[in-house]
């Protein structure tokens, strides 16, 4: 069948990308799905940082390549010996398409499972095919973590669909595939705080206002928010947090440990920064754990004294897609935010077109939005 979709070329262009056009809008032959493979009328999209770090190049992957990993739809059409949903299911869309089989997934550890890292590290679908061509010459095009969610349709693996309930607000439900699981689970699943416990977020995006909710969720007391963008700051105490700090003041670090008694005893990095993990984990209380749950560039290292891990009995954990078992976690994010518990949708700062796509990520990337949703008729 014939899409349109946002499709990458080449990374690393200059911004403004409104201007640049990084991301092409083309027409594109989609293949029917294979055997294990489900048709996705994709319903809602979100931009992440996931994305803009393939745009900008700090995050190689090969190109061409259809955008979008965090989303929502509805399944139109399934392939031979799919079992797990039906034409008509509303479905939230997971990035790690999980095989069930290996050493990772049998722990109960999907999010590190090891076929999938082969066919998201190639551009492939699990089995390493490829569904996607354009239109004009029949070009093959890569996918982008199994899902391709920046068009209006995807062909994605079994393994990588949520079934949710149909009653539920489909276009909300797209941040619970990335932002909110992985910004949630970074605190209740990786660092699993008790009540009462102190927490620090550096970074309020999607994911770290997401570990902001988590925080109060899991009970924990204080919590304070870093960042140096002042609307960020005020929606999460919003959210949840009980006390801001800006990320550019002279005494973040000093005023933090005055805020939490010495240190936080959970302290999320969610800005993918070097810089800043070394700063949440100068923030951590002895005895405390900092979760490292934003992407660095791959070539960037940092640099702790080891003598803390032993001496002061510390923790520096890494957090990828918030230790999450996705067909657990996605149906109990969902029903607490249907309860307003978990109020995912002030994540949501607007609903954009396709052909703004570009200008969206300049906007991500300048932090004026948190979670922008490309959302289709």
């Amino acid at each position: 069948m014939r899409i349109r979709g946002a499709v990458l070329t080449a990374s690393g262009l200059a911004r403004p990308y409104a201007d640049g056009q990084p991301l092409a809008i083309r027409d594109l032959e989609l293949g029917e799905p294979g055997v294990g493979e489900v048709l996705v009328r994709i319903v809602a999209a979100g931009l992440c940082h996931s994305d803009l770090s393939v745009i900008d190049g700090s995050r190689i992957r090969p190109l061409p390549m259809l955008l979008g990993h965090e989303a929502s739809g509805i399944v139109e059409d399934v392939g031979p010996g799919v079992t797990d949903v039906v034409p008509g299911d509303h479905v939230v869309l997971s990035y790690v398409p999980s095989c069930g089989g290996c050493v990772p997934c049998q722990s109960g550890r999907p999010a590190l499972c090891e076929t999938a890292m082969v066919s998201n590290g190639s551009g492939t679908l699990p089995g390493g095919y490829r569904r996607l061509t354009l239109t004009d010459g029949g070009e093959p095009i890569n996918h982008h973590l199994g899902v391709s969610a920046f068009a209006d349709h995807a062909v994605v693996s079994q393994a990588s669909l949520v079934k949710i309930d149909p009653e539920a607000d489909l276009v909300t439900a797209a941040v619970l595939g990335c932002a909110v699981l992985t910004g949630v689970g970074a605190v209740v699943n990786t660092a699993a705080p008790r009540a009462g416990s102190s927490a620090v977020v550096f970074g309020l995006g999607g994911v770290g206002l997401s570990a902001v909710m988590g925080a109060r969720l899991a009970g924990c007391h204080p919590i304070v928010a870093v960042d140096i963008v002042p609307a960020k700051l005020a929606l999460a105490m919003e959210l949840g947090a009980t006390h801001t700090v800006a990320g550019d003041d002279p005494d973040l670090l000093s005023t933090v440990r005055a805020l939490t008694g010495g240190g936080g005893d959970t302290v999320i990095e969610a800005v993918g920064r070097v810089a800043t993990l070394e700063l949440a984990y100068a923030a951590t209380h002895r005895g405390g754990t900092t979760v490292a749950a934003g992407l660095p560039a791959p070539d960037q290292t940092m640099s702790i004294a080891p003598l803390s891990l032993v001496a002061e009995e510390r923790t520096l954990k890494g957090s990828y897609m918030g230790s999450g078992v996705p067909r657990r976690d996605v149906p109990r994010l969902l029903a607490l935010a249907r309860s307003g518990r978990l109020p995912v949708e002030r994540l949501i700062t607007s609903t954009i077109r396709l052909d703004e796509i570009n200008a969206g990520f300049d906007r991500l990337a300048e932090g004026s939005a948190v979670r922008q949703l490309l959302v289709f008729d």
